[in-house]
């Protein structure tokens, strides 16, 4: 059941008094320029598609709750970042792994406010079917551990196209080449665990995983906000959670979009497990239930409402860098030659990922935003997805067949593990020394 309105409002601004370290400063009642409530649709993100704006608009309640949650950070991850000062972001760090790994109970000295955030993740909501959740993470294993190396950095790209959302990662020092590469690949170390066997279990990595995410994110919010530079007036709180939408529901709203344009009203079996594996994910990243919709059209509406809230705006400076930065990381160890070419592939497979996916497969609209795609990249691009479409295939075929089923999904197991050592130690972790100030 949905969380009323009025309800909602007291959480909101209950904040600065649960936890004025991080929120002291911040007034719950000024309507940011990011906010966008006044059915101005061609100035919103949602601005090409005005029949599901118009449609959404009737919906006041689904537009109330959206704009509210634009204000809400993560209640019982935040106080925990707000021990900073005391405990320093290291010592935090080392103590949510401990108990993570060991139980909090098992922790010695754990501030209380560990105890309230590790208690809230163990706190499973009664829909969650586990065996569902489980099958979900086995059907996601054939996509990622085929695509997403090649498409994780061109997924990554379209989280900076709006300035209101990407500034906080400006802010974190990703504009940088190295700073960008890590947080692609503890985005991409995140997602490939949580398909891992067993992995969002109590005790599971994918679990701890999840902890140090949140984690991650609140330590953005407290040192953006206490540092004094951050235009609330202009950007509303640092990543609130409407903004964790995108990267937690992004295989829910394309399933979701496929299902409606076949006419149907319901998922099958298999979708629904993986519908179903991305919003416990999600529960365990900390978004609100109220943000996890159950049905295809919901979905897309959640996911609508959210672009229909959101102020439409590209900023060279904020975007602009964070796309260049994202497009020169280095995620491919170029000491071979061959993986020199499977760097050069995966840059252009990257790109004409990002333009079919984000831009409506317009070359000039994938420009606007800084990523050029040239005749070579096609050719890269096309050549690499070929290549992808058969394993694709070939595992949807052994994942039918009796005897081989089990086989093959082992041989799945083994390259996501092989693509998460790839990538290496993923910290999780913000470093305020490294914040630049906000414009």
């Amino acid at each position: 059941m949905a969380t009323p309105i009025a309800e909602l409002r007291q959480r909101i601004a209950a904040q600065r008094t649960d936890n004025p370290a991080m929120y002291g400063g911040v007034d719950f009642t000024l309507h940011p320029e990011r906010l966008l409530l006044d059915g101005d649709v061609a100035g919103s993100e949602l601005r090409g598609y005005p029949k599901a704006a118009a449609r959404l608009l009737e919906n006041t309640e689904l537009m109330e709750r959206m704009a509210a949650y634009t204000l809400m950070g993560d209640a019982v991850a935040d106080p925990y970042a707000a021990l900073m000062p005391q405990y320093g972001f290291r010592r935090l760090v080392d103590l949510l792994v401990e108990a993570c790994d060991k139980g909090v109970d098992k922790v010695e000295g754990a501030p209380a406010e560990l105890v309230t955030f590790i208690r809230a993740m163990e706190t499973t909501p009664a829909w969650v079917d586990m065996a569902k959740v489980e099958e979900g993470a086995r059907l996601h294993r054939v996509s990622f551990a085929n695509v997403a190396p090649w498409a994780i950095r061109g997924a990554f790209v379209a989280t900076f196209m709006n300035k209101y959302a990407a500034l906080p990662m400006a802010l974190t020092g990703t504009l940088s080449n190295k700073t960008a590469a890590r947080r692609i690949k503890e985005t991409a170390t995140f997602f490939g665990t949580s398909v891992l066997p067993g992995a969002l279990a109590r005790f599971g990595p994918g679990f701890k995983a999840a902890a140090m995410v949140r984690l991650m994110h609140s330590m953005v919010r407290f040192n953006v906000l206490s540092g004094g530079k951050w235009d609330q007036q202009v950007y509303g709180i640092p990543i609130p959670q409407v903004d964790q939408m995108p990267a937690g529901l992004i295989s829910d709203f394309l399933i979701s979009s496929k299902v409606l344009r076949e006419g149907r009203s319901d998922f099958t079996p298999e979708e629904r497990a993986q519908i179903e594996l991305s919003r416990y994910r999600c529960v365990l990243l900390g978004l609100p239930e109220d943000l996890l919709a159950e049905t295809p059209q919901g979905i897309v509406d959640m996911w609508n409402a959210r672009a229909l809230t959101l102020r439409a705006g590209f900023d060279e400076t904020t975007c602009g860098g964070l796309l260049r930065a994202t497009l020169e990381a280095d995620l491919i160890d170029t000491s071979t030659p061959q993986g020199q070419v499977r760097a050069r592939l995966e840059r252009s497979f990257a790109k004409v990922y990002f333009m079919q996916n984000f831009c409506n497969g317009s070359e000039k609209a994938a420009a606007r935003f800084g990523v050029q795609i040239r005749a070579i990249d096609k050719l890269r691009a096309t050549a690499v997805g070929v290549g992808l479409m058969g394993q694709m295939r070939l595992y949807g075929v052994a994942a039918k067949t009796p005897v081989v089923r089990h086989l093959a999904d082992q041989r799945l197991v083994g390259k996501v593990r092989g693509y998460l050592g790839s990538l290496g130690h993923a910290e999780f972790t913000t470093d305020a020394a490294k914040y630049k100030p906000a414009a």
